[in-house]
């Protein structure tokens, strides 16, 4: 039940990028289902979806439409074409306009989908959505010093190192440090 109608929709070859439906309740589950136990530190430990209803998925997907239409957050779903299986999400924050059209560019595969070429050709779309149907001028993607496959992943896709920035995240173990990697629209 894919429409290319959707606003933020967004193909490649192999995959499907687009919001959450309500229809995708299923798919979704199984995604998380299917995940492995968790592979490495930053690797999200495997949820627990048993407790998520139809209704509870539902406002997921307002929220996130909400989001969109503050111009706030863009979360795409990644689902594969051949069977229509939910492999994750790209998402495109914005973290400020007016003259600067900056984001922040996250991204997340269920780590059973790993090492299929999934993860390059999502996020080099969700980039492209970001510069063309977004109008973002920059994307910026902020890893974990220690996050050696999210750096390989950004480098792979043609995104740049910057900088560290020190104490930059407050996550569960409070104020980490981030590697800076960034892309310019052409």
């Amino acid at each position: 039940m894919i429409t290319k109608e959707q606003e933020f929709y967004s193909e490649t070859e192999r995959l499907v990028l687009r919001p959450l439906e309500s229809w995708d309740y299923e798919r979704w589950l199984e995604g998380f289902r299917g995940t492995l136990p968790q592979q490495y530190k930053h690797d999200n430990p495997k949820m627990d979806v048993d407790g998520w209803t139809q209704e509870k998925f539902n406002d997921v997907v307002s929220r996130h439409k909400q989001l969109a239409e503050q111009d706030e957050g863009y979360i795409l779903s990644v689902f594969r074409k051949s069977d229509l299986s939910h492999i994750g999400m790209v998402g495109l924050w914005t973290l400020m306009r007016r003259e600067f059209q900056w984001g922040f560019l996250e991204y997340r595969l269920h780590n059973h989908y790993w090492k299929n070429g999934y993860g390059k050709e999502s996020v080099s779309e969700g980039l492209n959505f970001a510069f063309k149907n977004l109008d973002f001028h920059r994307m910026e993607a902020h890893i974990n010093l220690d996050n050696k496959p999210s750096v390989q992943l950004a480098e792979r896709v043609g995104l740049t190192y910057e900088c560290t920035r020190k104490k930059f995240i407050n996550e569960s173990e409070g104020w980490t440090d981030n590697h800076i990697y960034y892309m310019n629209s052409k």
